[in-house]
């Protein structure tokens, strides 16, 4: 029993460990050793560059949040968006009547207003991907 549970645990854990290129890279040797030696090395260290495949962008910065199709001529367009979240800290106000254990407001009515710390994560686009013809054509991200 301990031993089942020490391994659910471990996937877990596991599961919850960030993605680095290094862990996309191992999840995916063939798509790394087809790259040509400069891309290698630009997703090893997490980077990219105009010209790159999709393939090296997936590796170097992982699976984007939104991918969007488009075209321009003849020519196949795609933008790939990855996101971000930042911790907004706000003061929430919360009061008013409500259940109490008593039912219905309660014995005596439960009643009673607070104001409480409250954290809210709102997310926004970090970075960029432009591809034509499945290669890089530009990118931004966020400093």
């Amino acid at each position: 029993m301990k031993t089942a549970l020490l391994l659910i645990v471990a996937g877990l854990l596991a599961s919850c460990a960030p993605s680095t290129p290094e862990t996309r890279i191992a999840a995916n040797p063939a798509k790394y050793e087809k790259l040509s030696s400069k891309h290698q090395q630009l997703v090893r260290q997490g980077k990219i560059d105009t010209g790159m495949p999709s393939d090296a962008v997936a590796l170097a910065w992982g699976s984007p949040s939104r991918r969007y199709e488009g075209g321009d001529g003849n020519t196949n367009t795609s933008r790939w968006d990855y996101a971000g979240s930042r911790p907004v800290y706000t003061t929430g106000w919360y009061g008013g009547y409500g259940y109490g254990r008593y039912g219905r407001y309660g014995r005596h009515g439960c009643y009673g207003y607070a104001v409480a710390p409250e954290v809210v994560f709102v997310p926004y686009r970090k970075a960029s991907v432009w591809f034509r013809n499945d290669r890089v054509s530009k990118w931004e991200r966020v400093r």
